[in-house]
């Protein structure tokens, strides 16, 4: 196996077990020692292979399946998930509550989880742009469209979130304006 490879899976073992909110020790402890804390660090670190075997038992430990924990293989798609989009939150708190009114729960609520009551900005991954294009009903690039219209993304976006737009656009600009066409 790859290191590369180890580390992306190591990675997906990582963030399954950060996300069922469990410990190495955790793990452990839940597992009556059945998984050894030791054993499964070196498995998140890529220091150590995993059998398939053994993957597969891990998979049903957290309740997953396998597929779950195996590395996306293209390489664009750890960009793309890693990608930040920093929400403007002063232009999302001055929009009607009909038109925005998802977003801003979704904020809120990431907000919350967070800590984070800054109240001017709000740093989100590229797929919860895609989960809230569901909400909207529309398309990602649609969605971001729909944003930058808003004033809750900046101009230039389309390219940074990697749906779609022109990839010779200028940076995004930090002093946003607020920009509505009519409807």
């Amino acid at each position: 196996m790859s290191t590369d490879y180890s580390r992306a899976l190591g990675a997906r073992l990582r963030a399954i077990r950060n996300q069922q909110g469990l410990s190495l020790q955790g793990v452990e402890d839940k597992s009556h020692g059945r998984w050894k804390a030791v054993v499964v660090g070196s498995y998140e670190r890529g220091d150590r292979a995993v059998t398939v075997q053994r993957l597969s038992e891990l998979a049903v430990f957290y309740g997953v399946p396998v597929s779950e924990l195996l590395p996306d293989p293209r390489p664009s798609s750890a960009v793309t998930s890693t990608t930040k989009i920093v929400l403007n939150l002063e232009s999302l708190g001055s929009l009607p509550a009909d038109e925005a009114g998802p977003l801003a729960r979704y904020a809120s609520t990431i907000q919350a989880q967070r800590h984070d009551y800054n109240g001017k900005v709000l740093s989100i991954r590229a797929e919860d742009l895609k989960s809230l294009a569901i909400i909207y009903d529309m398309s990602p690039d649609e969605l971001t469209s729909r944003l930058i219209e808003w004033g809750v993304l900046s101009p230039g976006m389309e390219s940074v979130v990697g749906f779609g737009g022109d990839e010779d656009e200028d940076e995004p600009n930090p002093n946003w304006e607020r920009r509505r066409s009519p409807r």
